[in-house]
């Protein structure tokens, strides 16, 4: 069995809209907070001296949204309300979802912007397969390689309400995304509504949420690694209790290595 991390690394040294604050308590201070708190708490006189080395254990605080890294969109992010009824928060959602046959759909050609269910199409041809119920499908975007930069955020491509339709008609409730979002950028979005006053040019994806119960995996990794199908993907979150997000290492799980099949080339 072979085991590819799909994960973008949750990293305070890297730039992110939100920042990221990574503080650490090492094993001595460690050991000094649990003394002062055996005092405080149950007057209990201990002196960290006695700990091997003078070191009880370190412990992370970290100060992070539920989108940042790879993570899994829960239907209660898309709105507060939905045509099939309770939007369901990401601690309520089936595990079955996130562990199911991978399908990897390149478009990495494309350029900034979104595109259309004709490019998925030509994708299924090129690929010689056509997502089912409970696949889960991933697109190929190549913006992984800017995870941690201001580009990262701004220059990518991400589905129209059509292409996203498309793949919610063919029964798959998860979508995943190497970008950012699964949505346009932000700016590009903004962008055409001013100039054509179109309100279905902003976010189409995550809205049409509202309309069909579906999970998205953003800002995943490695997708190049992947062949088109024949593997398993796990992408389980984070059980957080009302969030419209939780965190996932999502991994990619082959029986054998296989070659990615890159454009141009069939399987």
């Amino acid at each position: 069995m072979r085991i590819i991390d799909l994960s973008t690394p949750v990293d305070a040294n890297k730039w992110e809209p939100n920042p990221i604050i990574h503080e650490v308590m090492s094993a001595a201070e460690g050991a000094r907070h649990m003394a002062d708190g055996m005092k405080a708490n149950h007057g209990i006189d201990f002196d960290p001296a006695n700990l091997p080395g003078g070191e009880l254990l370190s412990l992370d605080t970290i100060t992070l949204t539920t989108h940042t890294g790879t993570h899994v969109d829960a239907p209660s992010h898309y709105g507060s309300s939905a045509k099939y009824g309770r939007m369901r928060h990401i601690d309520e959602l089936p595990l079955e979802w996130f562990i199911g046959a991978g399908v990897v759909l390149d478009i990495s050609d494309a350029p900034t912007g979104s595109v259309g269910a004709d490019v998925l199409e030509a994708e299924f041809s090129r690929i010689g397969y056509r997502p089912g119920e409970a696949d889960i499908v991933m697109l190929r975007t190549g913006a992984d390689v800017r995870a941690g930069t201001p580009s990262y955020f701004t220059d990518f491509v991400g589905l129209d309400r059509s292409a996203t339709a498309l793949l919610l008609n063919l029964g798959v409730r998860v979508i995943g995304t190497d970008a950012f979002s699964l949505d346009a950028p932000f700016g590009h979005m903004l962008r055409r509504y001013q100039e054509s006053g179109d309100q279905s040019v902003l976010w189409p994806a995550h809205f049409l949420g509202r309309e069909r119960e579906y999970c998205q995996i953003e800002r995943l990794a490695n997708l190049s690694a992947l062949p088109s199908t024949g593997f398993i993907v796990s992408c389980l979150p984070v059980r957080i209790v009302g969030a419209g997000a939780g965190w996932a290492r999502a991994v990619a799980i082959m029986d054998e290595p296989l070659a990615p099949v890159a454009k141009g080339e069939t399987t």
